[in-house]
């Protein structure tokens, strides 16, 4: 028997497999301090999900924990996952969501291709990368694999060569490995706006610590600006006939929703984002509009200069670094159907309530607590979804006028006027809540997940809620912290 599967059978005479060693023996035995990057094709439509490799990276080293190699979280619509090839053994897994997922659920029936990438601690030996996918009832079931040689010199290993790009350290508390290593790509920032995105980043460093846990966390952060500047700048409007040759390909309107703003060349985001360690991946887009996205594991998405600015950067960011569900529902989305009702969520701060004695939260939870937790729901929805109905029309008005080439002045006053507008409802609907008798309580509010039925949220108002509220719940916090603590050695 070869001294590497010696150590894998102590290793599981000593540990249950779910769990691995908490020291970096395991990584050291199977991974090098290098970085692979595993590009591929997500093609399909609701009824179809083909996949297949593109190329295949490595470069720097590895940003991620050295101990904690499996993730446990149970969170996401996939998790990829890395077995070595002669054992068969799990080595590495990590859940994510993906553009193509939702795409899958918006009701699109064309055959559409989307690039994804995994992110990996470079192997030693030839291993299996597979991808499991959730089924029906949330399971995780194998759609795709592969076997890979790490040595093929098919890899690339010129990944991050780009002139262009200009790195900016707001934050260095120290190695990578046991840091959480946040990088924002700069969109829409011309040559000419480079001391803007500098000073962007560094603004958005400082809102990132306003907000618990990370402010107490903060000794455990490495953030960097990472810019390619774009030709133009701003991001594409489709509703409104604008579009700009950017670096990251960021537009409004992805997957037919106002608001939602992504960008479907990863490739380029993963190209860029290499020229530091990263764990996380934000893009922030040099533009004013209301807007922003976040998917599991994947990336996120926020406009610089808009009113709620600070809001976008932490609740999209609670998505794709914690996986957590938005709690509003009032909203339009791209998609309808996104949870079940007779489904329990994955994400940790939504629930179907099908259990309501052991609700995921109910740590959290004062002996007493009625569940549901009755609120003053009825008059909220009433107001709120009347401001859907308004801010709508605002939109599509402001819309209209850019596309039809109205004056300056004139597309000002609109967005003028909705910006006063969307700041008076917000207003307004945080005095609602704050004056409601069940401020501060933990239990189950209907209401979450783009459901006004059927799912319930923590607490009554929580930065995944509502853009009036300044603090993330218990539950969503708790939850945040244990992510970070993933990363940490």
């Amino acid at each position: 028997m070869s001294i590497r599967k010696t150590f894998t059978v102590l290793l599981l005479i000593i540990i249950p497999l779910a769990t691995f060693a908490q020291g970096t023996e395991r990584f050291d035995n199977y991974f090098i301090d290098k970085t692979m990057r595993i590009d591929y094709f997500h093609i399909g439509n609701a009824e179809t999900e083909i996949i297949t490799i593109d190329h295949i990276y490595q470069y720097g080293i590895w940003a991620g924990s050295r101990k904690n190699l499996a993730d446990n979280f149970n969170n996401g619509a996939y998790y990829y996952k890395i077995y070595d090839a002669a054992s068969g053994e799990l080595i590495y897994s990590k859940g994510f969501d993906s553009y193509f997922k939702e795409y899958q659920i918006s009701g699109i029936k064309d055959m559409r291709s989307y690039h994804e990438s995994a992110v990996i601690p470079y192997p030693k030996f030839k291993f299996k990368f597979a991808l499991d996918k959730r089924n029906d009832k949330n399971e995780l079931t194998e759609v795709f694999s592969i076997e890979i040689n790490p040595s093929d010199i098919s890899v690339i290993k010129d990944a991050v060569k780009d002139d262009e790009v200009k790195i900016y350290k707001t934050l260095y508390s120290g190695d990578p490995h046991s840091k959480v290593d946040i990088v924002i790509l700069g969109e829409g920032y011309t040559k000419e706006e480079e001391q803007k995105f500098k000073t962007d980043v560094e603004k958005f460093t400082d809102t990132f610590f306003k907000y618990e846990p990370y402010n107490r966390m903060k000794d455990h952060f490495n953030i960097y600006g990472v810019l390619k500047p774009s030709e133009e700048s701003g991001v594409d409007e489709p509703r409104a006939g604008i579009y700009k040759n950017t670096a990251l390909g960021a537009t409004f309107n992805s997957l037919g929703s106002e608001r939602y703003l992504l960008t479907e060349d990863n490739k380029a985001v993963h190209d860029i984002a290499a020229h530091v360690p990263y764990d996380a991946i934000y893009i922030m887009c040099n533009h004013e509009r209301y807007g922003g996205g976040g998917i599991y594991n994947f990336f996120c998405t926020f406009t610089s200069d808009n009113q709620f600015n600070e809001y976008l950067f932490v609740h999209e960011f609670g998505h794709s670094f914690s996986g957590l569900a938005d709690e509003y529902y009032t909203s339009s989305t791209a998609y309808d159907n996104f949870y079940k009702v007779d489904l329990e969520p994955v994400e940790p701060n939504v629930t179907a309530l099908l259990d309501p004695a052991n609700i995921k939260w109910k740590d959290f939870i004062k002996k007493g607590t009625e569940i549901p937790t009755p609120w003053e729901k009825q008059k909220y929805d009433e107001m709120d979804y009347a401001w859907q109905k308004q801010r709508t029309e605002m939109n599509n008005r402001t819309a209209e006028l850019k596309r039809t080439g109205a004056s300056k002045s004139e597309i000002k006053k609109a967005e003028d006027d909705y910006a006063e507008a969307d700041k008076a409802h917000a207003d307004k609907m945080a005095g609602y809540l704050n004056n409601s008798k069940y401020v501060g309580v933990v239990g189950a509010f209907e209401g979450a997940g783009y459901m006004q039925k059927g799912l319930y949220r923590p607490m009554l108002d929580c930065i995944m809620f509502t853009k009036s509220c300044d603090v993330f719940c218990k539950v969503c916090e708790h939850a945040i912290e244990n992510v970070i603590k993933h990363y940490l050695e």
